[in-house]
């Protein structure tokens, strides 16, 4: 569905943590209709749906209960519908989390989110660069190998090998992002990275527009 002007409607699911009008904008720019939503009809007819998250893992995962989110993200990306889960976002998207037991994640990918190595600043809060390890993946069109991304997290993925399309080094090889079919996700901010981040936005709103 497209929005208003004709621009692809991307709805940011909106369960009242952190700053959701960040991504937004960082959408808008790169030439989308976006809105900031709780309404499933609206979700279900966006042409692509964003979840970020920042904060406590325990905490989004409850807002997002509260507010009936996760039933219409579950249902969007069964459907097909482009989907991008950032930083906490992405995290909500596996099994569980260390950072707050008990608490279930989303599920729809495999996975457990740990803390990052001892010994390391936590959280890792600065510009890394992407280790690509899925050359040709359609977000990352015109996105060179080493590029500079922005990262602000404690915990990391750790998943199925074949669903990690690149890495960054921070005492370890750190899940940066991921993907199955028309599901991604990422650890670092696409609209905190700049340059580079504005390409990898525009190349998510690609996926909704088609070539």
């Amino acid at each position: 569905m497209n929005g208003s002007d004709g621009l692809p409607l991307v709805a940011v699911l909106d369960y009242g943590i952190g700053n959701l009008r960040s991504a937004q904008k960082g959408f808008e720019r790169a030439g989308a209709d976006v809105r900031l939503t709780a309404d499933p009809g609206l979700i279900a007819d966006a042409a692509g749906v964003v979840l970020p998250g920042v904060g406590h893992f325990g905490t989004c995962m409850r807002e997002l209960r509260a507010a009936k989110l996760d039933a219409s993200a579950r249902s969007v990306i069964e459907l097909g519908i482009p989907f991008l889960g950032i930083c906490v976002g992405m995290q909500m998207l596996f099994e569980e989390s260390e950072e707050a037991p008990g608490i279930k994640g989303l599920g729809v990918l495999p996975g457990m989110v740990r803390r990052l190595p001892d010994g390391l600043a936590r959280p890792q809060m600065q510009w890394n660069q992407l280790d690509i390890r899925l050359p040709g993946c359609p977000l990352l069109q015109g996105i060179e190998d080493r590029s500079w991304m922005y990262f602000v997290h404690s915990y990391a993925v750790e998943t199925d090998p074949g669903l990690v399309i690149a890495t960054c080094e921070y005492g370890a090889d750190l899940t940066a992002m991921v993907g199955k079919g028309s599901l991604w996700a990422t650890q670092f901010h696409p609209e905190k990275s700049g340059a580079k981040g504005q390409s990898f936005a525009e190349n998510f709103l690609q996926q909704l527009t088609g070539p």
